[in-house]
């Protein structure tokens, strides 16, 4: 959420763009975070599954918002 605040209030499509990609690296950090939680049994299976997906969800979400900046900052060129 951070990374896209920032991102957003820099003013240009392409650092926007680039939070974009920075937020979506860390949400595969969080992925790979749960892992390691998992292992050392901090979490229950069944938490990890819901954790897991959300974030998913937001990878997924962050993906579409890359793919949307990256067309616009391309037909602003």
């Amino acid at each position: 959420m951070l990374n896209i605040a920032e991102g957003f209030e820099r003013g240009s499509t392409s650092e926007f763009h680039q939070f974009i990609v920075i937020a979506k690296g860390s949400s595969a950090e969080l992925r790979s975070q749960l892992y390691v939680t998992l292992d050392v049994a901090y979490i229950t299976h069944a938490d990890f599954d819901k954790i897991y997906a959300q974030a998913l969800e937001v990878s997924k979400v962050l993906g579409g918002l890359k793919a949307a900046i990256k067309k616009r900052k391309e037909g602003t060129r």
